[in-house]
């Protein structure tokens, strides 16, 4: 029997271990799926008691109870925390696992290529939605371009996790369907891209302030903010020449108007914690904002210390959150973006028939016998509810179908430390996708 080893059950996990068991026993194999975490609970509701199932409540800073899951697998899908992957990692080249994970490559893991590539192991990572399917769609379509001999001359990537419209019921049209952690954390390395021949550099104090808008059909203008460094998938993509070049992340414009707010106020810094005397959610904006002057209210001060406009709009954003209310702070008061996180889950939290939704565009401006032409690529997925999410969906099926390829030998591990660019990985995995209403209307305009 093959055995799948997936690390990790948190939300991005449950589509992907649903889709793996659907595909447990087909008629050429059997496999194990065994789903490890540190909570039991989670484990135990995925696996569901399906007889291919395994559940296994580990610790991942354990060395022992780590390699003893890595050695018993065949395949390693790592769903942990970004900076946990390389521990898993430097397990698969011990015992020679491939390895596939959904989040950005980083230096640790890119010092090991030439190992994996020695012990002809694939670690295939940034094999989810954003990084994942943006890269294959994104490929697919540059691709497309030069074969006709076409010539790039602007290519921008936006995608955006939502919640779906038929339960967007707060004014911030925003609730959790990943990790919260992420939404503190967004945009704090600043940001770069290519506009016009000009390398755009965006700080994180200014990174939610141009509020910039997309028009997507069927949803209407969304504000995007840039991703990280665009700048160095250029050459990951093939495309030096691009004029223009943008990864960038949706939401609504308001959500990027309170979120400046919140930047200005302080309340995401992991640096410094409340004042000593504070006990409340209004002595903690108190002290953030040195409130002094009481012939106006905490709330319009803050909004005013904040200095983002229209501020009628941004006081009603930050009042409903309750930041100003006598409600007593929770016990972990050991930074403000711990305290604001903490406030978040509870307020962002999706109710169990709540439905999110994933929107992914990428614009492209390209010339061909001379001719310019723009096509408009666009994915809208929607949830079915708070657990099997649109976004659970988009980051876990394209590492389900990978595994269930290289596990049936279709697809040939190609050895390295790669993200899914290449014909022999995307075109499979976009074509299952669309099986699975996982795909894109193009539109020439």
């Amino acid at each position: 029997m093959q055995k799948i080893l997936v690390a990790g059950a948190g939300k991005s996990s449950p589509w992907l271990v649903k889709y793996l068991l659907q595909h447990a026993k087909p008629k050429s194999a059997s496999w194990e799926i065994t789903i490890a975490d540190g909570n039991s609970e989670a484990t135990q509701r995925l696996a569901n008691n399906h007889p291919n199932a395994r559940a296994v409540t580990f610790d991942i800073n354990s060395e022992r109870e780590r390699q003893q899951l890595v050695r018993e697998a065949d395949l390693v899908i790592s769903l942990m925390p970004p900076s946990l992957h390389i521990l898993l990692a430097k397990d698969c080249l011990l015992f020679k696992k491939h390895l596939i994970t959904s989040s950005y490559i980083s230096p640790e893991m890119k010092e090991l290529d030439a190992a994996a590539r020695k012990e002809g192991l694939m670690f295939m990572c940034e094999m989810g939605l954003d990084p994942g399917i943006d890269h294959m769609t994104a490929n697919q379509i540059i691709h497309s371009i030069q074969r006709v001999i076409g010539e790039l001359k602007s290519f921008s990537s936006y995608c955006g996790g939502l919640v779906a419209p038929e339960n967007d019921n707060n004014p911030w049209h925003y609730k959790f369907s990943w990790n919260p952690k992420n939404i503190i954390d967004a945009g704090k390395a600043g940001a770069s891209y290519l506009k016009d021949g000009e390398k755009i550099e965006v700080s994180y104090e200014d990174m939610f302030r141009k509020n910039d808008i997309v028009h997507v059909e069927g949803l209407g203008n969304l504000a995007w903010y840039p991703n990280r460094d665009s700048l160095k998938y250029l050459e990951t993509y093939e495309v030096p020449d691009a004029n223009s070049f943008l990864r960038a992340t949706l939401r609504h414009p308001e959500f990027c108007l309170g979120w400046e707010a919140i930047i200005r106020l302080g309340a995401t810094d992991e640096s410094m914690g409340p004042d000593a005397g504070a006990n409340t959610y209004k002595d903690w904006m108190s002290g953030l904002t040195k409130y002094s002057d009481q012939s106006i209210s905490l709330a319009e001060h803050a909004t005013n210390f904040s200095g983002v406009k229209p501020r009628e709009k941004v006081l009603k954003m930050l009042e409903w959150l309750g930041i100003f209310s006598d409600k007593v702070l929770p016990e972990n008061r050991s930074s403000h973006a711990v305290i604001l996180l903490q406030l978040l889950q509870e307020k962002w939290a999706m109710q169990p028939d709540d439905k999110d939704m994933v929107v992914m565009q990428h614009e492209v401006h390209y010339l061909h016998r001379g001719q310019r032409s723009k096509l408009i690529s666009t994915m809208i997925v929607k949830g079915e509810n708070s657990e099997y999410t649109a976004m659970a969906k988009t980051v876990g099926l394209p590492m389900g179908i990978l595994a269930r390829h290289i596990m049936k030998q279709s697809i040939k591990p190609i050895p390295g430390v790669h993200l899914p660019g290449m014909p022999a990985i995307y075109r499979p995995i976009l074509t299952e996708l669309a099986h699975y209403d996982i795909q894109f209307t193009e539109k020439l305009v």
